[in-house]
């Protein structure tokens, strides 16, 4: 009876981890903050985009708020932004002699230039990929306007697979157009949804090639355009945009800081980008990851749990169109000669259920991590793989930083992504809570393995 009381209690009793972790969630589930502080940055501040009074008062905020959920330090990086603005809203028609004049939902691809005030018009060139654009040459694509109409691969089970294999015509198609005389672009959106959302993200520019206006198209009005263009190869598009780029502006990072009991100047990097694109409100792109992040601080401190090491809450800025802030923090933490940078996760893909963690490092190092599985398991957070990591932090492995992403499912994301969809309602809270709760573990282990 004593041996087998003995085996009963050796095998339920709980470590220190496991009982860590349940704290983590049952605060999340019960008592989070996570939605609430959503809710004000999309209502009260909306859409961020660099450069835009809206992205300053989201640095306030950011600030006011780790300050008040208990950050031991909490402080500004500051550094130069782009600015670029839409401008009126754009306007898109096709023009056909068989069909009619249809117009059709489009949005300037972030950074393009405008059409000028009278807009351009021109026969159209529908491609799917850069190798068509040569082979038709200049002599077929000069004065025109190239359609890129290349859909994300649905067969692929990561949407972000599909959207990878997709995008290039985004951000480079202006720019390999331009070299064969076209006048302007038009792009097939980056979703796998069929609907009437056109949706932005950013572009380049070659100086050594010339500018053309380049602009999305939505999903629906890309397979209309196409069927149009079965009908008849010369019809014509009506493209008018408003967007300019203006001077730069000053603007920061929001650094707040939970300081280490032992290892304070090892240092755990945790965070999300706090701009967004303009025609949502950036719920899911990136505010779930910023309220993911500094979630974070309030829970460690109503907790009572302790850090051996330092975790630095950082809400980056001007990730969308020039990964400026990830930039910035990199440069500083490259000549930091006090501090070392063990590990960096990032939340910047929506606030969906979480699913795991993707990590961009030795095998090894994987290995070490995945052995964590069985304390997430009990909360269906199972996903541990070798792959890359967050846009604003992958800079760090240059210093030997650990660099990581929150992986959470992806089977939504490009319905809301860079469009008008990407507002609070289409935000599960209890998704966004357990995503915060992930977060919050896998920090807690990164701090004190």
């Amino acid at each position: 009876m004593i041996v087998l009381l003995f085996v009963v209690t050796k095998s339920t009793a709980q470590t220190k981890e496991q009982i860590a972790f349940e704290k983590f969630y049952n605060e999340s589930l019960s008592n989070g903050q996570s939605y609430q502080m959503l809710s004000y940055l999309t209502g009260k501040i909306g859409a961020r985009i660099s450069g835009s009074p809206q992205a300053a008062a989201a640095v306030e905020w950011a600030k006011q708020m780790m300050k008040q959920l208990g950050a031991d330090t909490v402080k500004l990086q500051e550094l130069m932004v782009p600015h670029w603005i839409r401008g009126d809203k754009e306007e898109g028609n096709i023009i056909s002699l068989q069909s009619g004049t249809k117009q059709v939902p489009v949005c300037a691809l972030g950074g393009s230039i405008g059409t000028g005030l009278m807009g351009i018009t021109a026969e159209v060139v529908e491609v799917q990929n850069f190798d068509e654009l040569k082979k038709l040459g200049k002599k077929k694509i000069k004065g025109k306007i190239v359609f890129f109409n290349r859909a994300m691969d649905p067969k692929k089970i990561s949407t972000f697979e599909a959207y990878g294999g997709a995008v290039n015509q985004r951000s480079s198609g202006a720019v390999e157009a331009a070299k064969y005389g076209a006048i302007g672009v038009i792009v097939r959106s980056m979703t796998l949804s069929h609907d009437d959302n056109p949706h932005t993200g950013a572009m380049h520019y070659d100086n050594d090639v010339e500018k053309i206006p380049a602009a999305a198209i939505s999903t629906n009005g890309a397979d209309l355009l196409d069927k149009y263009l079965e009908e008849d190869e010369k019809l014509k598009f009506y493209l008018k945009m408003n967007c300019e780029t203006l001077p730069e502006e000053k603007s920061y990072n929001v650094i707040g800081e939970i300081r280490g009991t032992e290892l304070p100047n090892e240092i755990i990097t945790v965070g999300g980008h706090l701009d967004s694109w303009d025609l949502g409100d950036g719920a899911h792109d990136d505010g779930t990851g910023i309220v993911e992040s500094m979630e974070i601080i309030r829970m460690f401190k109503i907790l009572h749990i302790k850090s051996k090491r330092t975790i630095r809450i950082v809400c980056f800025m001007n990730e969308e169109n020039g990964l400026r802030g990830g930039s910035k923090y990199f440069e500083e933490a490259k000549k930091d000669t006090v501090n070392k940078y063990v590990a960096a996760l990032e939340s910047d893909r929506g606030g969906f259920t979480p699913r795991g963690f993707e990590m961009d490092t030795d095998q090894a190092t994987v290995n070490t991590i995945a052995n964590w599985k069985d304390l997430f398991a009990p909360y269906h957070v199972n996903e541990f793989f070798k792959g890359g990591s967050g846009a604003d932090v992958y800079q760090l492995k240059k210093v030997k930083c650990l660099c990581m992403e929150l992986v959470p499912d992806s089977q939504r994301y490009f319905d809301v992504h860079h469009c008008a969809n990407d507002v609070l309602k289409n935000v599960n809270r209890r998704e966004l809570e357990m995503s915060a709760a992930t977060m919050a573990a896998m920090v807690y282990m990164l701090a004190n393995m």
